[in-house]
């Protein structure tokens, strides 16, 4: 029998980098800045594509993302778990295997996009970023990091993208 490479999914064992343009306008934050999350904006609030920006190009306002599957990026991430009056309200340690949400709350601090909440200061549904993971055995053992007072942790996240 002779040896053949049926589908595509058989030729690599990691699958295809996703790195796509996109426009300024159609970023939840159109302001990008490389190595931060990004959401692009949706019709339906909690379904929005995610990723993380690589570069910008402020000539064309487009901005590079990563929008592969599974890939694995240091991010700061909020702990805050539910809002309450468009405040923030209940915090809960982080923990690996812990969904991450981009969230676009106007009380998130400056330059953190992410959170461990699933709505956002205005109870409109955060779309599921990724999934908390270990950067390394040393950070793997600092774990759970945070707790139930306010804080933003660095955090290794395992991105959705565009292939759940």
């Amino acid at each position: 029998m002779t040896e053949q490479v049926n589908y595509d999914y058989e030729g690599s064992s990691e699958g295809a980098v996703r790195h796509w343009e996109i426009p300024y306008a159609r970023l939840e934050d159109a302001t990008p800045t490389p190595s931060n999350p990004a959401a692009v904006i949706s019709l339906l609030p909690g379904t929005q594509l995610t990723g993380t920006i690589l570069t910008i190009d402020a000539t064309r306002s487009v901005a590079v993302i990563d929008f592969t599957c599974s890939m694995v990026y240091r991010q700061d991430v909020r702990n805050v778990l539910t809002y309450s009056n468009g405040a923030e309200s209940t915090f809960g340690a982080i923990n690996i295997g812990d969904p991450v949400y981009y969230d676009g709350s106007a009380t998130m601090p400056a330059g953190v996009y992410l959170s461990t909440a699933p709505a956002d200061s205005a109870a409109a549904a955060n779309p599921l970023f990724g999934w908390v993971v270990p950067l390394n055995d040393t950070d793997m053992a600092l774990y759970p990091k945070g707790g139930a007072t306010a804080s933003t942790q660095e955090i290794g996240v395992m991105q959705i993208g565009a292939g759940r």
